[in-house]
């Protein structure tokens, strides 16, 4: 396990580029400059000792040296240590709805935006539980495995929005099928999964899969988020509502949160269904409900300690630099008696 510190110092590889090809184009010039003054016969007369090999093997010598202080600057660091650390907690999966329906602006600043922020807020006061995230419309999608990485679940929950999913409709069935495969049958951590929607699924098959779930230990809570008075779904463009999504009969759609098929589905595994209306009243809630949840005991493995590795390539870089220092630009004896080059 690696990880660099500064890849910003990287564009100065661009230098070593840059570098070598004036180097090439130099002695590109250089050669065909002689050739127009000198045969190459009576050039090696005048100059016995002059190594055609020498400058390129000292170009390429600094050019590398160059490079470790580039990598340096980099500093890639080594994971040295990995540490098991002893967590109590639970098992956490938050099903969040993206279908066009949480575009609707009943709830402030839209159902879309406050499911994002009532979750997130119930992820900064976890302590110890796994979360993983599902997103889904007509069809779910994973977001992000059981994790206690909650900067990553935060980063995947703001990324989230009704476009991501082409599959429209909101198929609850299809979420609670993904978010059951979340959880490890062989370890006996408590599972729950709060199921973040409007509720606007018809689909008497979500009653099945409820009762599956609660077959498989799991728990659903589900947070209603929406009036039950609806709202029109805005059609905007550039941040400005140009329409509003009607149906076949070209009428303006109205969509309404149906609490009562979110509560009926929370009941069939034991759980509650909760108002998403206030934020503050949803995360006591939900904080109720971890607090009176038992907590398991899991192993979490990680990286703990990260240790520099810049002092390696400054030394490497000098070594090379002080070859080139000490690095003749004549013929090397010894060399130019086993003639390895071809040089006369």
């Amino acid at each position: 396990m690696y990880e660099l510190e500064n890849i910003s110092w990287s564009w100065m590889f661009l230098l070593i580029v840059i570098i070598s090809i004036l180097f090439i184009i130099d002695r590109s010039w250089k050669s065909k400059t002689q050739n127009l003054f000198f045969l190459k016969s009576n050039l090696d007369r005048l100059s016995p000792n002059i190594s055609s090999i020498k400058p390129v093997l000292k170009s390429i010598i600094v050019l590398i040296g160059i490079s470790m202080f580039i990598i340096a600057l980099i500093n890639p660091k080594i994971g040295t240590k990995i540490e098991t650390f002893q967590r109590l907690g639970v098992d956490i999966v938050f099903a969040v709805d993206v279908s066009k329906s949480m575009l609707a602006e009943d709830i402030s600043p839209s159902r879309m935006e406050k499911s994002k922020q009532l979750v997130g807020q119930v992820i900064n006061n976890l302590v110890g539980d796994r979360v993983g995230i599902v997103a889904y419309a007509g069809k779910a999608f994973p977001q992000l495995p059981l994790t206690t990485d909650y900067s990553s679940a935060k980063m995947f929950l703001q990324n989230m929005n009704t476009d991501m999913l082409s599959s429209q409709g909101t198929a609850i069935d299809e979420a609670i099928r993904l978010s059951s495969t979340y959880f490890d049958q062989d370890e006996s951590t408590e599972r729950l999964l709060f199921i973040v929607s409007d509720g606007e699924d018809h689909n008497d098959v979500s009653y099945d899969m409820a009762e599956l779930a609660a077959k498989n230990n799991i728990t659903i809570y589900s947070i209603g988020v929406g009036t039950e008075k609806g709202s029109p779904i805005p059609i905007k463009k550039n941040g400005i509502v140009m329409s509003y999504k009607k149906d076949v009969n070209n009428e303006v759609v109205i969509t309404k949160l149906n609490k009562n098929y979110l509560k009926n589905i929370s009941e069939k595994t034991n759980g509650k269904y909760i108002n998403g209306t206030v934020t503050e009243e949803v995360i006591e809630k939900v904080i109720e409900i971890l607090d009176n949840t038992e907590k398991k005991e899991f192993d979490t493995q990680k990286f703990s300690e990260f240790e520099d590795q810049f002092q390696w390539f400054i030394l490497i870089g000098f070594v090379f630099i002080f070859i080139d220092i000490f690095m003749r630009d004549g013929k090397t004896i010894w060399l130019k008696n086993l003639n390895l080059f071809n040089e006369k």
